[in-house]
């Protein structure tokens, strides 16, 4: 286990990438025994400005960005097509620990979604294909009949992706660590992303 005891972070301790100081601390968050370590929740907003957010889990992260899924047709999905950009926060108390990420959003390619979801087991590949994400339905009994009517349809075969469903990437352009210290005088390092895709990084006031 970990410390939970704040630790400093200056502007020399963490990396020039935050992708790999981000990789770090996630890591940290794991050994720490969070419950949670790869929640996040995912902020979207309307074309108008109506923001939205929920708790969604990180299936992967790389220098390409912050990947997810979800229904396409689920609110997050009808935002992310009307305004492409998204923010992420990771929280893992255990740590004193926060990660605020913004950036652009992208659909992944058909094959990469294909290929997550065949690593479903298969209850969830199920649920996938008998829920509409968000959408109003009359009782907890008529989602189970549902679920009972695609596993007959699909029995002894495999179940495939329904096109509605599938992956989004976050290519940040900022990410924010945020480290807690005592009498609220924390450690936040801001990084941003500029036109020759390095990182310019500063400290910025807690």
């Amino acid at each position: 286990m970990l410390s939970r005891v704040p630790r400093a972070l200056n502007e020399h301790s963490p990396r020039e990438d935050p992708v790999g100081q981000f990789l770090t601390w996630l890591a940290d968050a794991r050994t720490a025994g969070g419950a949670w370590a790869d929640a996040m929740t995912v902020a979207t907003a309307t074309p108008g400005g109506r923001p939205s957010a929920r708790a969604v889990l990180l299936r992967g992260v790389d220098e390409r960005g912050f990947l997810f899924f979800t229904d396409y047709h689920s609110r997050k999905g009808r935002e992310l097509t009307a305004n492409a950009r998204a923010a992420l926060v990771f929280i893992w108390p255990e740590l004193h620990r926060q990660v605020r990420v913004e950036g652009t959003v992208r659909r992944i390619s058909a094959k990469e979604s294909d290929d997550y979801f065949m690593s479903r087991p298969r209850g969830s590949r199920l649920a996938a294909v008998a829920s509409r994400q968000g959408r109003a339905i009359a009782s907890r009994e008529l989602l189970e009949r549902r679920v009972r009517q695609v596993s007959k349809r699909y029995r002894g075969q495999p179940i495939p992706r329904p096109p509605r469903w599938g992956g989004y990437r976050v290519a940040p352009t900022t990410i924010e660590f945020w480290q807690g210290r005592a009498n609220r005088l924390h450690d936040r390092l801001g990084y941003l992303k500029l036109t020759d895709g390095s990182w310019r990084r500063q400290r910025l006031q807690p």
